[in-house]
C-alpha cells in the first residue's frame, strides 16, 4: 500500500483544479472529483504515468445539495483517509443581479459556499482524530471588495476568504493548517462559464497561468500560510485598495466588469 498522503481535489477536471492535482501528484495520491468523468479519467491516467500517483476518480455534482455527503460517503466506502482537502470547485456569472438566472445564482452559492463548508465539516473530524491535515480553499481577489455586475460571485468569494482565515485561527496548534488561495484573473475556463467576454480588460496579458497559481497555492499550503495571493500585480492591487474609499473601489470594479459584458 502506498505511504503517500492522500489529497482530494474538487473541480479537478479543468483549470486551477487540474493544475493543483498535477502539482500535488508529485508526492500525493489523489482523489479527483468533478462532474466530467472522461476528463477526470484522462487526468488520472496522466498522473499515474508521470508521477506514479494512485488516483481515485469519484465523480460528484456539488451543485446538488446531496453532492458533498455523497462524495464523503464514497471516499469513506473506499477506505480512504483524506490528508489534504482542496476545495477548488466554483463558478461565476456576469451581469446585473436583477436580470440574472436566479436558479444559476443559487447553484453558485451551493458550490462556492455551501459545498465547501460542508466538505470541510465532513472531513475535518478525521483530520482532528489523526492530529494532522491541510485544507486549501480557493477564494479570490474578488472576495476583497464588492463586485457590482458579479454581486453573488464576489460575495461568495468574500465568504471563502473570511471563513478560511477564521478557521485557520481556530485550528492553530492542532496540527491542521488552513490556507486560502486567492488568485486574480487566471487563464482557465472560468471566463467562458461566467459569460465574460475576452475584452482588453480581461486579456491574456493580465491573466496568470493556472499552473503558476497552483504552484503558488501548494507552496503556500506547505508553508502553512493562511492567505496566498499569487502575482505581484494582484498583491499590489489588494494593498492599494486599502487606502481608497469603499465606494470608489466599488465604482471602479463595476466599471471594469461592465466592460466585459
Amino acid at each position: 500500500m502506498s505511504s503517500r498522503p492522500v489529497a482530494l481535489v474538487t473541480g479537478a477536471s479543468a483549470g486551477i483544479g487540474k493544475e493543483l492535482a498535477r502539482v500535488l501528484a508529485r508526492d500525493h495520491d489523489l482523489i479527483l472529483t468533478a462532474r466530467r468523468v472522461d476528463e477526470l479519467t484522462a487526468l488520472a491516467a496522466e498522473l499515474k504515468k508521470a508521477n506514479g500517483a494512485a488516483c481515485h476518480v469519484i465523480p460528484a455534482d456539488l451543485a446538488d445539495p446531496a453532492g458533498p455527503r455523497t462524495l464523503f460517503d464514497a471516499v469513506s466506502a473506499a477506505g480512504l483517509s483524506v490528508d489534504v482537502l482542496v476545495s477548488n470547485a466554483g463558478f461565476g456569472d456576469l451581469g446585473p443581479f436583477a436580470g440574472a438566472d436566479l436558479a444559476k445564482l443559487l447553484r453558485m452559492i451551493q458550490v462556492n459556499v455551501t459545498a465547501l463548508t460542508e466538505l470541510t465539516g465532513l472531513f475535518l473530524p478525521g483530520m482532528q482524530a489523526r492530529g494532522r491535515g491541510r485544507i486549501l480553499n480557493v477564494g479570490s481577489v474578488a472576495g476583497f471588495q464588492p463586485g457590482p455586475m458579479m454581486a453573488v460571485y464576489y460575495a461568495s468569494k468574500a465568504y471563502v476568504n473570511s471563513f478560511s482565515q477564521a478557521l485557520a485561527n481556530e485550528l492553530q496548534g492542532s496540527g491542521i493548517t488552513v490556507t486560502c488561495l486567492a488568485p486574480g484573473p487566471t487563464d482557465s475556463e472560468f471566463a467562458a462559464v461566467a459569460g465574460v467576454q475576452a475584452t482588453k480588460a480581461f486579456s491574456v496579458g493580465h491573466r496568470m497561468s493556472a499552473r503558476a497559481v497552483a504552484e503558488a497555492g501548494v507552496q503556500g499550503m506547505r508553508r502553512g500560510k493562511v492567505l496566498v495571493i499569487p502575482g505581484r500585480r494582484n498583491q499590489l492591487l489588494i494593498f492599494l485598495q486599502r487606502f481608497a474609499p469603499r465606494a470608489v473601489v466599488t465604482r471602479v470594479v463595476r466599471w471594469m466588469l461592465a466592460k466585459r459584458l
